[in-house]
């Protein structure tokens, strides 16, 4: 091993909102914010996502080549179709099928549970 992976940064034009919307769908808190840079994970100790101010953000255009999804997130659930009311009331769009857009207009796919994987909200 070289390194370990300290947090997945996403630019956005907004930290704490996209923050604030990643902590409610992912149920983990904010562990540390500045004005340019916020996170997200389980303490502050461990590896998470943080987000970063992007001034001349371009927001995706998913599936639209010309404006890439630059990454996306497949965040697992119990229950796929229980858990669509509840992103969008946190205020993602869907985009496609199991396909939905953060508030910023990053794609996250949300995807069932794998039976090897224990329960996420047990």
């Amino acid at each position: 091993m070289i390194g370990r992976l300290h947090h997945l940064a996403i630019d956005c034009p907004d930290p704490l909102a996209l923050a604030r919307f990643y902590s409610a769908l992912l149920g983990r808190p904010i562990t540390y914010r500045s004005d340019d840079w916020v996170v997200v994970s389980e303490d502050s100790r461990t590896s998470g996502l943080a987000f970063q101010r992007a001034e001349a953000y371009q927001r995706p255009h998913w599936p639209d080549p010309a404006r890439p999804q630059q990454m996306h997130l497949d965040v697992m659930v119990d229950d796929v179709e229980a858990a669509a009311p509840l992103v969008l009331a946190l205020g993602a769009r869907r985009l496609a099928g199991t396909v939905y857009e953060d508030p910023a207009g990053h794609p996250f796919c949300l995807i069932p549970r794998p039976g090897w994987a224990p329960p996420v909200n047990p």
